[in-house]
């Protein structure tokens, strides 16, 4: 690596507030010994921006002896920042590749099969004629060959022990703040009969009431791997198999690498991991096997496969606590803030507290909160708004009285299956909708008018009864359990304020989010401080549910059949009590062309 270059590496024409202190903040921090260095840098800062600089300092070919490593990866977690290194027109020669099942087979007859069930899967000895022009194929090979390559996590940590991606000079990740519950999402081991398919061929024991329920679940995993080796090899042995064989194959693959990737690791006694296994059913019921603090599995999937790693996250909040999470020295790493150039009065917090929102207070407080929305809605008539509900159970019941107040026509819900779908279509409106979202805390830029303003309903602590959170807390990790509660409320909050001249209102609904505050200060960001210092207490209109669809006035349309449209719905949904997103779905089951649609 040679960070002296990192400079003359960043792609854009000119920096913005900070990005040139930051650049050479981070060539100190390497030049200074360190093999990884955590980039501290909140929303607007440019993170994509300085991870192509830092990639830029990576070895080159041309300068490598035979076995130096060389170019750099870059790799995020989530699949919408990918989307925007794809979009971004400054990082043209970041080279992305992504899973098979996200392309499309070209042969005859193929042209809607995604190339993980296509001919080359499904036949033994298949010699494909147009490999070289196959989509996913092309894109690995290119990506395999250039300097920068770019890839999701998930793929990234598949890819381990690969021939084709091998180890680089430099890896960068983005929105690191996550790694480790990420590594535990994906070394966590489901046996269920969704997830195993040869289930009924196995007797599943009862674990719980073992003598000791982890040497019995090892047991029981080194059991089941045989069977699926079985099943796997009696599949590969047939010339050619059908979509759903290949699917089944390619799981019994991947479960006897989970399962033995278990068993070693558990049987290793330098192991580091502390597995934790739920059984909640008994004897012959689905089996969850977690990792804790998997650093041995990330040593694996992630810190073999680079010599240089640069972390980038605006929550990153200790330095300290996330190396012993993730298995680094923190001697060896080296912690850069970047300033935040978002002034302060652009993004106030404002205390609009209605009680507690922990499951014995919901009952009284959220009937609070969902009339505090419709004054919220009232104080913003012509504003987009976006309410975090933090799960689906708060969201419907929002929904349900936000209907019954008379204001369903201004408000957007989804489910899980129709999350991608609502979000585009909230977006979208020339309404001033308001959008209860679940988990969408992240990865969620709503730049400019798209949203002025949104609630926190809920003060986002991990679940108690996970068995990962409980044994944690049993070991008195409760800094850990609010840091994690810190980290996400610091990045809901960076969705609506996303430029220096944008402008959005985060209003704190939950009282226990001013405890977090408090039992969390000696981790937050500075920035982030100066939010919460300066947090106050609005002046807001009294309940009035048709002052809160004001602006749905059909103005904001083009054109009189436009508010034509706007005003029947409206109206419609207004005295049915239902939302928008339920309007809209009758609207289609009712149209002449709902079948072809599908919605009919």
């Amino acid at each position: 690596m040679k960070p002296a270059r990192i400079v003359e590496s960043f792609p854009a024409p000119e920096f913005r507030a900070g990005q040139n202190q930051a650049l050479s903040d981070i060539q100190s921090a390497y030049e200074a010994g360190n093999d990884v260095v955590l980039v501290r840098a909140p929303t607007g800062s440019g993170k994509s921006l300085l991870a192509r600089a830092i990639m830029g300092c990576a070895r080159s070919k041309q300068t490598a002896e035979p076995a130096q490593a060389t170019g750099a990866y870059y790799t995020t977690p989530q699949v919408s920042q990918l989307d925007d290194v794809a979009a971004d027109s400054l990082l043209d020669d970041l080279n992305i590749i992504r899973g098979k099942s996200n392309y499309t087979c070209l042969l005859p007859g193929e042209h809607d099969t995604p190339v993980d069930q296509a001919p080359c899967a499904r036949e033994s000895g298949f010699d494909c004629s147009v490999k070289h022009r196959c989509p996913y194929f092309s894109d690995r090979a290119i990506a395999s060959a250039q300097p920068y390559a770019a890839m999701t996590l998930a793929y990234f940590m598949q890819t381990a022990g690969s021939d084709v991606f091998g180890k680089r000079d430099v890896v960068v990740i983005d929105e690191a703040h996550g790694l480790a519950e990420w590594a535990e999402m994906y070394a966590t081991i489901e046996l269920s009969p969704e997830r195993v398919p040869v289930w009924d061929d196995v007797g599943v024991p009862d674990i719980a009431g073992a003598d000791d329920p982890l040497d019995r679940t090892a047991r029981f995993a080194e059991t089941l791997a045989g069977v699926c080796s079985q099943a796997k090899d009696d599949l590969t042995a047939q010339p050619e198999l059908t979509p759903e064989a290949v699917a089944r194959r390619d799981r019994l693959s991947e479960l006897i690498s989970e399962l033995n990737w278990f068993v070693d690791d558990y049987r290793e006694p330098e192991s580091q991991t502390t597995w934790v296994v739920d059984q909640s059913g008994g004897e012959g019921t689905a089996i969850t096997i977690k990792p804790l603090d998997p650093a041995r599995y990330l040593h694996h999937t992630v810190w073999d496969r680079g010599e240089a790693f640069a972390l980038l996250s605006a929550t990153i909040l200790n330095k300290e606590a996330f190396c012993r999470q993730v298995g680094l020295d923190p001697d060896r790493v080296a912690l850069v803030d970047v300033e935040h150039t978002f002034p302060v009065e652009n993004r106030p917090l404002y205390d609009v507290t209605q009680g507690k929102m922990t499951y014995e207070h919901r009952g009284e407080t959220l009937p609070k909160i969902a009339r505090l929305i419709v004054r919220l809605m009232a104080h913003h008539p012509e504003e987009n708004g976006l309410i975090h509900a933090h799960s689906y159970a708060i969201a419907e019941e929002l929904a349900d009285r936000l209907a019954e107040f008379g204001v369903g026509s201004r408000v957007r819900t989804h489910t899980k299956a129709s999350r991608d779908d609502e979000l585009t279509a909230w977006k979208a409106s020339d309404d001033p909708e308001v959008f209860i979202a679940v988990k969408m805390e992240e990865a969620l830029d709503l730049n400019g008018d798209l949203a002025r303003w949104q609630v926190l309903c809920k003060a986002p602590y991990l679940n108690t009864n996970d068995s990962r959170v409980a044994r944690r807390l049993e070991d008195d990790q409760w800094a850990w359990y609010h840091r994690t509660a810190l980290r996400t409320v610091i990045q809901a909050c960076g969705r609506v304020v996303r430029a220096p001249d944008d402008y959005g209102a985060t209003y704190l609904a939950d009282s226990s989010l001013l405890d977090l505050f408090d039992r969390a200060a000696a981790d937050m960001p500075p920035w982030f401080r100066e939010q919460v210092d300066r947090c106050s207490r609005p002046t807001l209109p009294a309940f009035d549910p048709a002052a809160a669809v004001a602006g749905l006035d059909g103005s904001a349309g083009t054109g009189s059949r436009q508010r034509s449209v706007t005003q029947h719905r409206n109206e419609s949904t207004s005295s049915s009590g239902q939302t928008r997103t339920d309007a809209d779905a009758d609207q289609r089951a009712d149209h002449p062309l709902s079948d072809v649609w599908g919605d009919g």
